[in-house]
């Protein structure tokens, strides 16, 4: 009868979440796609926010505030590298403090205000006489990139907590959940692209043909929307919970294992728990953790000695660190589309109507697209097709699925090298060598393969990334495994702008014969292109053989992949 009584009180409540009231989550009304949709239209109208702001950011730094094309990719790739790194601290701000909802709150309050004091500072741009807009330069950039990185700084809690939050709505622990929850990060990212897709169409536009002062201002009122919408959703949340109200924090927990190995480095190597099961514990390489499991001079004091547990979730993020590195091969490539692709698509012919041009960053709706139109194909026709064949519930693993993005990254590179050759090529025919205010006649079309085939990237890797970060980090920790994979693509963007800022120096900048001369007619983006495509597959190559002895993490005696 105990059993009886005790089996239904487990599938009407979600173990370790809560409801809005503090209660015991239910699971017939919280979390699931009712909350998860909540949860998806705020990342739609934040990431129109974003992108409304940095898909044609490069434009207005070389068009408003007068810089080179060199210097303003750089600052478009610095800027997007560190909104990408910061989540690590907002992470850690939420999973160790705040918790994710309140992190959130506060979050999206920094963000709005950012781009409020963006849209201030675009109103403020004088329009009258060139004197008047270096006189008053220094005080604008400074409103303006204080606005800037205030914006990172609001999307560095907003960005890995919205989605970790998201994704807890899911029980990992019941199959069909689970299933729901793979499914998820699929069409959370359908609908990011959506509203990447109507911001780079609407706003890019509305920037280039009305002002940049309203071209910024909607993104704000989108950000206010955002936030209004997250918290018209908060009964139907389900909201973490710890399970011992004394439970120490997860960094301390987990840092203490390194701490408690390194002083037990010299003592006696016994066998553990870790090492009765092998397929459950750590590759031999990491075997030193396990002596945070021994008690020196036979100690008993709990203080002194760590659970299999901890020494298990310090292992799983010691072998995470191989895997984020190489996929510092694909972040490359990923972040050029809203720098150098943009400034090619500016150079050719963009006539699609008598009359009427189409803002070259506007061609970057064509990643959203292709997101859209993969993303049903790859949840509703590959992956069951896959799951019958290979037996896995999520049809193949997180880490196969970013490693054939990364190919088409690869490919990408190699795509974009050879139009860009056949630009400049076209340039010379035509003898615009020396006029880059001329238009080279070459439709603007050549360019979509290009985004096309990195939308397609990215539904493979970062996808699978957001996936494989989330599910392979300690609970506690989510919000910090999707910092994570915002972090690789971060510091890809800042790699990026190093890789720039170095051979822009080396080849002479616009003086010279620069790679990145703001007369692209004299430049050779074809050379950039070459390059990336090679660290592209040199990084493939190394994730290849990390990937193939890494070992998953279990949950419950089940490996999460």
């Amino acid at each position: 009868m105990a059993t009886t009584a005790a089996t239904p009180l487990l599938e009407e409540h979600v173990v370790d979440a809560v409801g809005h009231d503090g209660l015991a989550a239910e699971r017939s009304n919280t979390g699931r796609w009712t909350a998860a949709w909540f949860i998806i239209g705020v990342e739609v109208a934040e990431r129109f926010a974003y992108y409304g702001i940095g898909s044609n950011l490069i434009s207005y730094l070389t068009g408003p505030l007068g810089q080179s094309t060199a210097v303003a990719a750089a600052n478009v790739n610095a800027w997007s590298g560190i909104s990408s790194i910061l989540p690590v601290l907002g992470a850690f701000v939420a999973d160790a403090f705040l918790g994710r909802y309140r992190t959130i709150i506060i979050a999206s309050l920094i963000y709005i205000l950012g781009m409020a004091l963006l849209t201030l500072s675009a109103l403020l741009v004088p329009v009258t006489s060139e004197n008047t807009e270096v006189a008053s330069s220094s005080l604008l950039n400074i409103l303006f990139f204080f606005s800037l990185y205030l914006v990172a700084i609001g999307q560095s809690g907003h960005k890995p907590c919205v989605q970790a939050f998201g994704a807890d709505q899911f029980d990992e622990k019941d199959p069909r959940e689970q299933r729901d929850r793979s499914s998820f990060f699929n069409w959370w990212y359908l609908s990011m692209s959506a509203g990447i897709c109507l911001a780079i169409v609407v706003v890019v536009y509305i920037q280039e043909a009305v002002g940049w002062a309203l071209g910024f201002g909607i993104p704000c009122v989108f950000m206010v929307i955002s936030l209004v919408l997250f918290v018209l959703g908060r009964r139907s949340y389900r909201y973490s919970k710890r399970i011992h109200e004394k439970e120490i924090n997860p960094f301390t927990r987990i840092g203490r294992v390194f701490f408690v190995a390194f002083r037990n480095r010299r003592l006696c190597q016994v066998q553990t728990e870790l090492e009765a099961h092998p397929s459950q514990g750590s590759p031999e390489k990491l075997r030193f953790l396990k002596k945070a499991l021994l008690s020196p001079h036979a100690s008993t004091e709990e203080d002194n000695v760590c659970s299999v547990t901890d020494v298990e979730d310090a292992t799983a993020l010691v072998r995470l660190i191989p895997v984020w590195l190489t996929t510092l091969g694909y972040a490359l490539p990923c972040a050029q589309h809203m720098t150098f692709f943009t400034k090619q698509g500016a150079t050719l012919e963009r006539t699609i109507f008598p009359g009427v041009k189409i803002p070259s960053a506007s061609l970057q709706v064509l990643i959203g697209i292709a997101i859209v139109l993969f993303v049903p194909i790859y949840d509703r026709v590959l992956v069951p097709v896959a799951r019958s064949i290979t037996k896995d519930p999520c049809g193949i693993t997180t880490l196969k699925r970013i490693g054939t993005g990364m190919v088409v990254a690869t490919l990408t590179m190699v795509v974009a090298a050879l139009v860009e050759s056949k630009r400049i090529q076209t340039a010379k025919e035509y003898g615009l060598i020396d006029q880059p205010g001329t238009t080279v006649p070459m439709s603007i079309w050549w360019l979509v393969p290009q985004y096309l085939m990195l939308g397609l990237a990215d539904v493979l890797t970062l996808v699978g990334m957001q996936e494989f970060f989330y599910s392979q980090v300690p609970t506690e920790l989510r919000s910090i495994g999707l910092a994570l994979y915002l972090s690789a693509l971060g510091v890809g963007s800042l790699l990026s702008s190093l890789l720039v800022s170095v051979i822009d120096l080396v080849t002479g900048g616009d003086a010279g014969n620069s790679w990145f001369n703001s007369n692209l007619n004299k430049a050779h983006l074809d050379y950039f292109y070459w390059l990336l495509a090679v660290i592209s597959a040199v990084g493939l190559s190394v994730f290849l053989f990390v990937s193939k002895s890494y070992i998953y993490r279990r949950v419950d005696g089940v490996y999460s992949i």
